[in-house]
């Protein structure tokens, strides 16, 4: 096998798991964020949204992106975790 292709799989496995990273600190501080708007539950953001929503619409919107998000962080989880597998087999094959 080529070094070149099993440092290039470890290069991506290791962005892969940094974007993984930034993604769950980005979904965490996004969830703080989004409890606290909907505790407060501003008007401006009923008006932001065109003025006809209701707060319950507005939950449910954000609970839909959210486990949306949440679904993709999971995809580039296993992405991760395939492309480290990946890595670690070819530096087997490769003897190192």
């Amino acid at each position: 096998m080529s070094d070149t292709l099993s440092q290039r799989v470890r290069a991506a496995a290791a962005a892969a798991w940094w974007t993984v990273l930034i993604g769950a600190l980005w979904l965490s501080v996004g969830w703080v964020f989004l409890l606290w708007i909907m505790a407060a539950e501003p008007a401006w953001l009923l008006w932001l949204w065109g003025g006809h929503m209701t707060w319950k619409e507005v939950h449910d919107v954000f609970l839909i992106a959210y486990a949306v998000a949440k679904m993709v962080l999971l995809a580039a989880v296993l992405a991760a975790v395939w492309l480290a597998i990946w890595g670690r087999k070819l530096r087997r094959l490769a003897g190192g």
